[in-house]
C-alpha cells in the first residue's frame, strides 16, 4: 500500500498537468512552456564543485579556486546552451496515418528552427513510452522526425501527449517540455491471421448461370491469361500443376463470371461469437478480397457499405469496422 501510493499520486498530478497543455498540432517552445532541472550528474558535479570550494577555502588553494570557479562557469554556461537548443524550436505534427492494432502507429513530426546555428542532441517520444528518437536541427532548417507508439485499443483516439527533451551539451542538466497534440488517430481491428476463405458469394438478382452454392474465395471459373492480366487473378495454383506436368499455360481467373455473386461481408457469417474476434475476421476478409480485386460490400449493425472494390471500398469498410 505504502508503494502504491506515490505511484497513484504520481498518475494523478501527471494527469492534471497534461490536461492543462493547449491542444495544437503546431506549437512554439517559449520560456512559458519549456522546463529545466539538473540531472543526475548535474547533482554530483554540484556537490563535487562544493567539496572544491570548501577545500580551496580551507587550504588557501589558489589553483583549488580556479579549478572551482571555471568548472562552474562551464556549467552555467552549458546550463544556458541547454535550455537554448529547445527555446524557439517550432513542433509540427502531420496528420497521422490509420494503423492496425497490434502494429506501431507512426507520428511524422516536424522540426523547425529560425535560430543561426544549429541545434544537437534532441530527443522526442510518447510521453512515457521512453523510446526516444534523437535528431539534429540544421541552422534556418527543418527536419522530419517518425515516432511510434502501440495503440491500445481499436477506435478513434486522440494522438497521446508528446515530450522533447535534450541535454546537450554537457548532460549535466535535462531541458524538456510536454505537447498536446490536437489530430486523433484511427486504429482498424487487428486482422485475424490465417483466415479462413472468404464466404460464399450470393447470387445476384437476375445473375444468369449463378450456383449458390458457389463461393469467391475459391471460385472455380477460368479462362486462359491474357497478357495484362493483374496477378492477383492467376491461378497459381493450377499454374503449379501445369508447370509439373510440363506446361507452361496460365490461367485467370473469369471476372465476368465473378461478377454474377455478391460478396457480402457480415458478422455472421465469420461463425464466431467474441465481437472482437469477429471484426478481427472481417477485417482479414476485406484484405483477400482486396487483394483478389473482388467486388465486395460490408454489413454491419446500422452500417451498410456498398459493394465495389480500390482503395476507398478498402478504406471505408476498414474505418466501418473500426468504428462499430
Amino acid at each position: 500500500m505504502k508503494v502504491g501510493l506515490p505511484a497513484a499520486l504520481r498518475r494523478r498530478l501527471d494527469h492534471w498537468w497534461q490536461a492543462r497543455l493547449p491542444v495544437c498540432d503546431t506549437t512554439v517552445l517559449t520560456q512559458r512552456n519549456v522546463y529545466i532541472l539538473p540531472t543526475g550528474a548535474g547533482w554530483m558535479l554540484a556537490v563535487t564543485l562544493l567539496v572544491l570550494l570548501v577545500a580551496s577555502i580551507n587550504f588557501q588553494l589558489n589553483l583549488g579556486y580556479l579549478l572551482t570557479f571555471l568548472l562552474a562557469g562551464s556549467a552555467t554556461v552549458g546550463m544556458h546552451i541547454c535550455h537554448a537548443t529547445l527555446r524557439g524550436l517550432t513542433l509540427h505534427l502531420h496528420p497521422p496515418e490509420a494503423a492496425f492494432l497490434g502494429h506501431s502507429a507512426v507520428l511524422d513530426l516536424q522540426l523547425t528552427s529560425q535560430r543561426r546555428t544549429a541545434r544537437f542532441g534532441i530527443a522526442l517520444a510518447v510521453h512515457g513510452s521512453g523510446q526516444w528518437t534523437w535528431t539534429d536541427v540544421p541552422a534556418q532548417g527543418s527536419t522530419r522526425v517518425q515516432v511510434a507508439f502501440a495503440p491500445p485499443r481499436r477506435g478513434l483516439h486522440r494522438v497521446p501527449v508528446l515530450t522533447a527533451e535534450t541535454r546537450f551539451p554537457l548532460g549535466t542538466f535535462r531541458v524538456w517540455t510536454l505537447w498536446r497534440p490536437a489530430a486523433q488517430l484511427l486504429v482498424y481491428p487487428a486482422p485475424e491471421l490465417g483466415a479462413p476463405p472468404l464466404p460464399l458469394g450470393e447470387p445476384r438478382p437476375g445473375g444468369a448461370g449463378a450456383a449458390p452454392n458457389q463461393g469467391i474465395g475459391d471460385f472455380d471459373g477460368v479462362r486462359a491469361y491474357r497478357r495484362g492480366d493483374p496477378l492477383q487473378l492467376v491461378v497459381w495454383k493450377k499454374a503449379a500443376q501445369a508447370l509439373a506436368s510440363g506446361s507452361e499455360a496460365l490461367v485467370s481467373r473469369d471476372t465476368q463470371a465473378m461478377q454474377r455473386y455478391e460478396l457480402w461481408l457480415t458478422p455472421e457469417r465469420t461463425g464466431l461469437t467474441a465481437p472482437e474476434a469477429r471484426l478481427s475476421r472481417l477485417t482479414a476478409w476485406v484484405l483477400q478480397a482486396e487483394r483478389l480485386g473482388v467486388d465486395y460490400g460490408l454489413r454491419l449493425p446500422g452500417v451498410e457499405v456498398a459493394l465495389g472494390h480500390g482503395s476507398a471500398q478498402r478504406q471505408r469498410c476498414l474505418q466501418a469496422l473500426a468504428l462499430v
